[in-house]
């Protein structure tokens, strides 16, 4: 996806202001569409069916429904639209919930706007974005209970290494079959075994020890 294609957004927050404030400043940028936005849980499956959005923003606290127990609902009914959080929330918790879940991202609301908007236009195009307030804690996270991660990267394959550094750019499995010529189920396999030996939940856990740990082998 390049920079020129338009992006379609679905927003789902319980604040009219945040919804419409968000949506003028997506749609400034003219690469982005927001096609749908509700403060109605009931009625997200129905859009994302619908629009076939590139990304869904979700709030973590609704008051019928938190954002994560939503994003569960809608995986169970089939609904893989890739989702980001954007919350006021910066509990550690919250971060690995969200992060289990495979998100996208996870930014917090008092980031500056323009910053968020970028974010969300990377995370509709298959990267991953954190806020930068929460780097530490989830650098902090991963590490937990855990083994040095040169240790951990030694165990893989020569070939898994290289699946994770295309899981760290975001691609997916179908860019990465294309990219090394193996087929999608290779790729899949591959990537079952990388979260098995890393001791990691997704694909998303695994891109950020793989930016960590590059991060850490340049100090």
């Amino acid at each position: 996806m390049n920079e020129t294609t338009q992006l379609k957004i679905v927003l789902v927050d319980d604040h009219s202001l945040c919804r419409n404030g968000l949506t003028d400043l997506l749609q400034q940028r003219g690469h982005m569409k927001v096609a749908a936005s509700t403060g109605d849980a009931e009625k997200v499956a129905g859009l994302l069916t619908e629009h076939q959005p590139d990304l869904v923003v979700l709030d973590l606290r609704m008051p019928a429904t938190d954002g994560l127990t939503l994003l569960r609902r809608l995986r169970a009914a089939g609904i893989e639209t890739p989702a980001l959080i954007l919350t006021m929330s910066d509990a550690q918790d919250d971060l690995a919930a969200a992060l289990r879940l495979g998100v996208k991202g996870y930014l917090l609301k008092d980031m500056e706007p323009e910053d968020v908007i970028a974010a969300i236009g990377r995370a509709a195009r298959g990267e991953l974005v954190v806020a930068p307030a929460l780097t530490l804690k989830l650098a902090q996270m991963l590490q937990s209970g855990r083994p040095e991660r040169q240790d951990l990267l030694a165990s893989l394959t020569e070939r898994q290494r290289e699946i994770l550094e295309h899981l760290a750019r975001g691609e997916s499995n179908k860019t990465i079959a294309r990219a090394l010529d193996i087929s999608h189920d290779t790729v899949k396999l591959h990537v079952r075994h990388i979260l098995s030996k890393l001791s990691l939940s997704s694909r998303v856990e695994a891109a950020v020890f793989a930016v960590e740990a590059r991060t850490s082998s340049a100090r």
